[in-house]
């Protein structure tokens, strides 16, 4: 079985106080949703905060939603993370770089196939409702 997971991280300027939001689907239905307030960050930070958190709730599975998950794929807007965690962008920001090793720690830990692809915004209301306190 396919878990999707839709992130979202934004701030109120560039960076200004952020806000994180992760929806977790399965058989289209919403199992799980995290919302935090991250303090003061940028656009990107509040980005990779969200796909960070959720890869860490995964890890947690406090509310069972991993049962019987066989794939994860995570979906975000943002088009610069999707692409520097595929590979597709190169990463020059040492605070990004250390993000993406985070990642890749989480995901040898998670031990299961995982795809990060990038969507419309429009296609990530669920996440960017809760980053704006709309849920």
């Amino acid at each position: 079985m396919i878990l999707k997971i839709f992130t979202d991280g934004g701030s109120k300027g560039n960076p200004g106080p952020s806000a994180i939001g992760v929806s977790f689907i399965k058989d289209e239905k919403e199992v799980f949703k995290y919302r935090e307030d991250i303090g003061l960050a940028t656009n990107n930070v509040a980005e990779y905060a969200a796909l960070i958190k959720a890869m860490e709730l995964i890890k947690s599975n406090s509310s069972g939603f991993m049962d019987n998950v066989s794939t994860i794929v995570f979906n975000s807007d943002s088009k610069l993370m999707v692409n520097q965690v595929n590979g597709l962008y190169k990463v020059k920001n040492s605070r990004i770089r250390e993000f993406i090793m985070k990642i890749r720690i989480l995901e040898s830990e998670i031990k299961l196939p995982i795809k990060y692809q990038q969507i419309p915004r429009e296609k990530n209301l669920r996440a960017d409702n809760l980053v704006n306190n709309k849920y």
